[in-house]
């Protein structure tokens, strides 16, 4: 009896060694999935400037939602500072886990450009994880009293006088800087710049009339489209915005001029294909959501998915179109 009792325990031993491997295999299975999708763990989307601004807001038109699909939550960290180089160099040194990224436009490659030592390398530092879409460009806007309503009377206007006209941008190396500066190299014009901190204090001196005019993204300057101290000349994308399509762009006066910038999320390079796969795919869904489309092309964005690789290949032509823009107009960060 004892024999048989040894026999059974050896049995019962076996079948618990069985159970406990076949448990050991599905606690790897789950830990492969957290590793991909988050797993409980909280994700921080850097915003790289003040609280706020359009890439904040545009963060927070699909966060939730977004946190929802990968199981886990996402938080919204303001981290200004340097023009956006800052927030974004944080991203470049935090680990490359998918769980710090950071919602990145153009001024991402602008700042690295025409900063005089910077703090990271625009392309080779990220991880390109999914491209949101493409901005509608920036206004053209002047003071109410500036004699010129098209674009061609403001540049016969501007080439008549010289150095007499100042513009204001939200800074030197800022994208309404590098928007002038483009425009003001393909018209032949020789203006004053005006740096400022941010894209509202330059309109507000424009309504006081201390400067002439100044390029504002679209959804900024959307705010000021009942303003009667102000007047919108064009816009700098390559056909005209569907929800203001009563504004000329500059393109139809200067065929071929278009700026406009790109918006997504980046993370540390070397996130590993798997985790960026699941991110990209998370948000092409959401980019198919009704609800989440009108929130982003509300800010005067359109939507637009594309693989990483794809989004990698975006971001290195913007960087050899910005680079060129920067050195013939002489655009720096100081």
């Amino acid at each position: 009896m004892a024999h048989g009792s040894l026999r059974m325990a050896k049995g019962n031993h076996g079948l618990l060694m069985r159970v406990a491997l076949a448990g050991a295999c599905l606690l790897c299975l789950a830990g492969t999935a957290d590793a991909q999708t988050g797993g409980g763990r909280v994700m921080r989307i850097i915003v790289p400037f003040a609280s706020g601004g359009g890439q904040e807001l545009l963060a927070r038109t699909f966060n939730t939602e977004l946190g929802a699909a990968l199981g886990q939550s996402i938080i919204i960290e303001n981290r200004p500072g340097a023009g956006g180089a800052v927030g974004s160099a944080m991203v470049a040194k935090a680990a490359p886990d998918g769980q710090t990224l950071v919602i990145a436009a153009t001024n991402h490659i602008v700042s690295a450009l025409v900063a005089p030592k910077p703090p990271y390398d625009p392309i080779k530092d990220f991880s390109a994880v999914s491209h949101i879409g493409k901005g509608s460009g920036q206004v053209l806007l002047v003071n109410a009293k500036f004699p010129a309503k098209t674009v061609d009377e403001f540049v016969k206007y501007a080439k008549a006088n010289p150095g007499k006209i100042n513009y204001g941008t939200a800074g030197n190396g800022s994208s309404s800087h590098l928007a002038m500066a483009a425009f003001a190299s393909v018209a032949g014009l020789q203006m004053l710049h005006v740096p400022y901190k941010s894209n509202a204090e330059p309109v507000i001196d424009m309504i006081g009339e201390r400067i002439h005019t100044t390029f504002l993204p679209v959804t900024s300057a959307m705010a000021y489209a009942n303003e009667s101290r102000l007047r919108m000349i064009a816009i700098t994308s390559s056909e005209r915005w569907t929800l203001m399509p009563q504004l000329p762009t500059v393109a139809e006066s200067f065929p071929g001029f278009e700026y406009q910038g790109w918006f997504g999320l980046l993370g540390p390079a070397g996130i590993p294909r798997p985790v960026v796969d699941r991110i990209n795919g998370e948000m092409a869904k959401l980019l198919q959501n009704a609800v989440i489309l009108e929130r982003i092309t509300k800010l005067g964005i359109e939507p637009r998915t594309l693989s990483p690789d794809a989004f990698a290949r975006t971001m290195r032509e913007d960087y050899e179109r910005i680079a060129v823009i920067i050195k013939q107009s002489g655009v720096t960060a100081e």
